[in-house]
């Protein structure tokens, strides 16, 4: 009768620690999907902002064309992963520049990850012979 008395002092042991760990076991696998999106939305932003520039910076580009094309991208591929993005674009006669911000979705309550890239590049334009 002794050996059943301190083998049931323990029961229900492991549906506490069940209890308790499962959840830390849950928001830590949320969080790391949360990251892997956070990650594949920069890189989304990155791309549409290099993309962006690259139709910017053409002989005969301009800013709309620029953001038009980060727009698209976005359209095409990130329509859900980016929220709130905010495409902005410049062109003056030796650099243009777009700039893509948003926020990534969020999977972790309470939790909201910024999403910034900016793309940079000289202008292409006509500058005449070079003297030799």
């Amino acid at each position: 009768m002794i050996g059943k008395k301190g083998a049931g002092s323990e029961s229900g042991v492991a549906t506490l620690e069940a209890v308790l760990v499962f959840p830390v076991l849950l928001l830590l696998v949320m969080f790391s999907i949360q990251v892997a999106l956070w990650y594949h939305a920069a890189a989304l932003a990155d791309a549409a902002a290099q993309d962006g520039v690259r139709v910017s910076r053409v002989a005969g580009g301009s800013a709309a064309a620029g953001s038009a094309r980060a727009n698209q991208l976005l359209d095409q591929s990130g329509r859900t992963i980016l929220e709130g993005r905010q495409v902005t674009a410049s062109r003056s006669s030796d650099l243009a520049r777009v700039e893509v911000r948003g926020r990534c979705i969020a999977v972790v309550p309470f939790v909201s990850f910024p999403v910034h890239a900016v793309a940079e590049s000289t202008t292409e334009r006509f500058r005449g012979r070079l003297a030799r």
